[in-house]
């Protein structure tokens, strides 16, 4: 299954894809591309907002993904850009949505507690725990990167524990 990982944002938005395969051996993970969608400050939001949408039909049509994970809106505590972001992820999963590819929505505290085992978990310890179940390219450095790796993953083992108690 290849899980497109997404922390949206309407400065930078995250992504991954992220290769997930469980055999009687176990599970296993592999990175296939991740990087970042980096709107013009400067663009009048409209703009932005299609950029965006335009840049993840691009990517989603490049690699054919079989589902997406995405961050939820949970708490923010920067009311300035909340909506923004809200926007964002709108435009994410409707562009999803026209491209039938599922969506499942998790919080910061479900992606941490399920990466880490704690949901407070802060972002050098998700950097580290994402490292230990998959090969990061060194050239990963934006945390908004490493959020929709360890996004992708969270989806993963969410079904994997969905196939467990069936």
């Amino acid at each position: 299954m290849l899980i497109m990982g997404i922390d949206p944002g309407i400065g930078i938005t995250g992504y991954s894809f992220v290769e997930y395969q469980t055999s009687k051996k176990g599970d296993s993970f592999a990175l296939i591309a991740s990087g970042s969608i980096q709107t013009d400050k400067n663009a009048p939001h409209p703009k932005r907002l299609l950029e965006l949408k335009t840049d993840i039909d691009f990517l989603i049509k490049k690699y054919s993904p079989d589902c997406a994970s995405i961050e939820q809106l949970f708490f923010f505590k920067n009311q300035k850009t909340i909506i923004p972001v809200a926007q964002a992820r709108g435009v994410i999963l409707l562009t999803l949505e026209e491209n039938n590819i599922p969506s499942f929505e998790y919080t910061p505290l479900v992606v941490k507690q399920t990466i880490t085992g704690h949901g407070r978990a802060d972002k050098s310890t998700v950097k580290m725990m994402v490292k230990n179940y998959i090969e990061l390219d060194k050239k990963i450095k934006l945390d908004d990167t490493i959020d929709s790796v360890a996004l992708a993953l969270c989806h993963a083992q969410n079904q994997r524990f969905k196939e467990e108690i069936k």
